[in-house]
């Protein structure tokens, strides 16, 4: 166990083996009065055991592959056991939710009763790391041209809240301050992991983004290999810091704030703007003021100036869209379906180049109606936008609050 002055850490194992951390800020367990329930009753088989097959004969777990692909550059990993992950369980069945009081079992992920925030390796893990599989690129059928190696990285779920029927934007600023740190404390942990490039922590959230559990959640994905997006900015930085000499995100922050039309709000450590060239119908940005690379690079301050901005951000989201209401009368907020996505520096490469940001999209576009990668999105990678930056900045000034809905209040 290890505690911060208001955040205790609490490192135990599930029954297949593998780690959960709660991370508690209430008492009596912050101050190590009491302890979460750290056995777990369930009779899984380790995650790593022998698979018996068909035929009755057991055979290693097969590990994750991923192959490169020659025409992009991209590494795509094959996760093929996700197929069969728990997809919209009942309320009764949502492993997300704290055990039931007196259960003696129940297929849930967390032991204990009650937690504040958890997080937990992933059950159905598109990247994982098998013990004694090397980390070695071997080729497909053979071919020079297709190269394949494990995908050896490591897929973490983390819980905003134990209540099913809660929100990240609901927590509060003292629960938001504990996400920040699990975030922070997660992406240190994953990027001292052998073979680890980059720490990427997000949240999906609404059936039409494609949440396969509604429980407020997000997930910390460890990638062996740089993503796309973050190796194309990382080549952009590098163009524009040779042709100018400065670094291209925070220039970018200052062009933003100099112009102001799509600076949306600001704070003592951070501004949250509607980037100029904004993909999505819904999209905003949450920048520190200072250069930071990750998240376990912000100060105390700015942790909890961090707490208080996204949590106007994301409430606001929700009154971003309205229903329909009667003639003359306002319509009810729509909970906003949405991706929330940390852009941190990779772990080795272009620290000094890429600098921490949040990038929170929608892919709603009206009531109702859905911004589908079609045609030109999809089969050729060339975007069009249904909107502008300015009118979507406008928007979230008319529903930002200059404060927080702290919960109960």
């Amino acid at each position: 166990m290890t505690a911060t002055a208001r955040v205790r850490r609490t490192s135990t194992h599930l029954a297949d083996g593998r780690e959960l951390i709660y991370y508690d800020d209430t008492e009596p367990f912050v101050s190590g009065g009491a302890t979460r329930r750290l056995d777990d009753p369930r009779p899984l088989p380790h995650r790593f055991a022998d698979v018996v097959g068909p035929d009755g004969t057991p055979r290693p777990v097969t590990a994750p592959e991923m192959r490169y692909d020659v025409l992009t550059g991209e590494w795509v990993p094959m996760a093929s056991h996700r197929m069969n992950r728990t997809f919209l369980p009942p309320a009764d069945a949502n492993p997300l939710a704290p055990a039931r009081p007196g259960a003696a079992y129940s297929d849930g992920e967390i032991p204990d009763t009650d937690y504040d925030v958890v997080v937990f390796e992933n059950r159905f893990p598109s990247l994982a790391a098998v013990p004694g599989v090397p980390d070695e690129v071997a080729h497909l059928d053979g071919e020079a041209l297709w190269p394949l190696r494990p995908a050896a990285g490591r897929c973490e779920v983390i819980c905003f809240s134990p209540d099913p029927s809660g929100s990240l934007a609901g927590v509060g600023t003292r629960r938001m301050r504990t996400v920040i740190e699990a975030w922070a404390d997660r992406t240190a942990a994953l990027g001292r992991l052998p073979g680890v490039e980059q720490v990427f922590c997000f949240e999906n959230r609404g059936k039409e983004i494609g949440v396969t559990l509604h429980h407020p959640h997000g997930q910390i994905y460890a990638y062996p290999y740089l993503a796309p997006r973050t190796a194309t900015m990382l080549r952009q930085a590098r163009a524009h810091r040779q042709r100018t000499g400065g670094n291209l995100l925070r220039d970018v922050l200052e062009a933003e704030l100099r112009a102001g039309r799509r600076v949306v709000a600001e704070s003592e450590h951070w501004a949250a703007y509607v980037p100029a060239a904004a993909r999505w119908p819904v999209e905003i940005h949450l920048a520190p003021r200072r250069d930071v690379p990750d998240l376990p690079a912000l100060t105390d301050a700015e942790r909890a100036d961090l707490a208080r901005l996204y949590l106007r951000v994301l409430q606001a989201g929700d009154r971003f869209f309205t229903q329909p209401g009667a003639p003359g009368g306002a319509g009810e907020p729509i909970t906003l379906p949405y991706i929330a996505a940390w852009h941190q520096a990779p772990v080795r490469a272009g620290r000094e180049d890429l600098r921490l940001h949040l990038q929170l999209f929608s892919v709603l576009r009206a009531p109702g109606k859905l911004k589908y990668l079609a045609g030109s999105e999809s089969g050729m990678g060339a975007w069009i936008s249904d909107t502008t930056p300015e009118r979507i900045a406008d928007r979230w000034r008319e529903v930002v609050s200059d404060d927080v809905e702290e919960p109960g209040a």
